[in-house]
């Protein structure tokens, strides 16, 4: 097996359009394609960041919650790497954006901190 890359990493949310507007006004991606899917009753964004990874953010009627925090089974998280941790947390601050406390990756000694998306999915920003 050669796998070559990530294609994407699908999201899930509550409210599409709260969801969109984080990951596209909040954190910057761009949207590349949208489509509602009838028969699922559901929308489909593909999200572009740089140009180099895809999120699939979708909406349903219904979803399930997370069955546990943080640890359940399944996508842990999505890490953004950054230039700044610091500075960062700050913007996410001006936009209301809640976040732990900066802290230390104790295996690289690179700053890290978690932060939340509208359904309360963790994000990593990782510092570069």
């Amino acid at each position: 097996m050669k796998l070559r890359r990530v294609h994407h990493i699908a999201i899930i949310g509550t409210d599409y359009e709260r969801s969109k507007d984080f990951y596209t006004r909040v954190l910057g991606f761009e949207l590349v394609d949208e489509v509602y899917r009838e028969e699922r009753e559901s929308w489909m964004g593909k999200l572009a960041l740089g140009g180099e990874y895809i999120v699939e953010l979708f909406s349903f009627p219904t979803p399930a919650v997370r069955p546990t925090w943080p640890e359940a089974t399944g996508l842990r998280h999505l890490a953004f790497e950054v230039d700044d941790v610091e500075a960062t947390l700050a913007e996410l601050d001006t936009e209301g954006i809640r976040h732990e406390e900066l802290r230390v990756d104790p295996y690289t000694g690179k700053h890290m901190a978690f932060f939340f998306d509208p359904d309360g999915l963790p994000l990593e920003l990782y510092e570069a």
